[in-house]
């Protein structure tokens, strides 16, 4: 019996042998080829990005006094970036009319043109809305897109200039990125202190009325974002925290943004 065991053991040691063997022995140029084509699936289509006006229509107008809309879009060869960025113009505009609302491109000219008629039609001196947009990728590192909307406009005697907007996507995943889903989860209490301390250093600026008026704490989770070369920030516009508030940019070092950014992110990012 004890034999028996022996001679089991001695086969069975063979057979782990040659399984070592197998494993070791595979070719190099099967390992190049594995390498290749992992490689390959992780690299992503050029975005070859072009610059022109957007594909829209306006309606006929006989009067002097027709609205003025210039849409300045970039076309890629990534056929869901070039729906992304014609999703968050669509916003863009809505948030013109204070309008958030389901609509493509063309459906949200529509509502802007039809404020513009309204605005009109109260009283005959009323001149009509104008808008422009020009559309540009700031940034591409790797799978992510950093994309920025300027808005001027007139509407109702009141004049904007270079009002901006940032949006982040992830190519690889097709969906755009919240502030949120980039953050480690166990890290947002360290996200918080760096904002609420950059916001304590902002209100001291704003005026008496809008320090009265504006939260104790600024919420951000939903806030719009960037990335540059350095690190993460967070971008608030004039009026989006209180009325009469100045624009706030927070900026993350690059150290803090090591902390706090999930490192898979931060490894493609910076």
């Amino acid at each position: 019996m004890r034999n028996n065991k022996i001679k089991m053991g001695i086969i069975m040691c063979g057979i782990w042998a040659l399984s070592a063997c197998d494993q070791k022995t595979q070719s190099p140029v099967d390992q190049t080829t594995q390498a290749k084509t992992q490689q390959s699936a992780e690299v992503l289509p050029y975005l070859n990005i072009q610059e022109n006006k957007a594909q829209y229509a306006l309606p006929f107008c006989e009067k002097k006094n027709c609205i003025d809309i210039d849409i300045q879009t970039i076309n890629t060869q990534d056929q869901w970036i070039n729906d992304w960025v014609s999703k968050n113009q669509a916003n863009v505009i809505q948030n013109q009319i204070n309008l958030k609302q389901n609509l493509s491109l063309q459906e949200a000219i529509n509502a802007y043109v039809k404020k513009s008629d309204e605005w009109q039609k109260l009283f005959n001196k009323n001149k009509p809305y104008e808008l422009a947009l020009t559309t540009k990728v700031v940034s591409a590192r790797n799978q992510f897109v950093l994309l920025q909307i300027s808005v001027n406009s007139k509407q109702e005697d009141v004049t904007v200039k270079d009002r901006q907007y940032f949006f982040v996507a992830d190519r690889r995943l097709k969906k755009g990125l919240g502030i949120l889903d980039v953050i480690q989860t166990d890290k947002q209490t360290q996200m918080n202190e760096i904002i609420q301390e950059n916001y304590k250093k902002w209100l001291k600026e704003q005026s008496a009325e809008s320090r009265k008026n504006a939260p104790k704490k600024l919420f951000w989770g939903q806030a719009e974002w960037f990335f540059d070369t350095e690190g993460v920030g967070l971008h608030f516009r004039p009026n989006d925290i209180v009325k009469d508030g100045t624009q706030l940019d927070i900026y993350l070092s690059k150290a803090e943004t090591l902390r706090v950014l999930k490192p898979e992110i931060f490894q493609k990012m910076f």
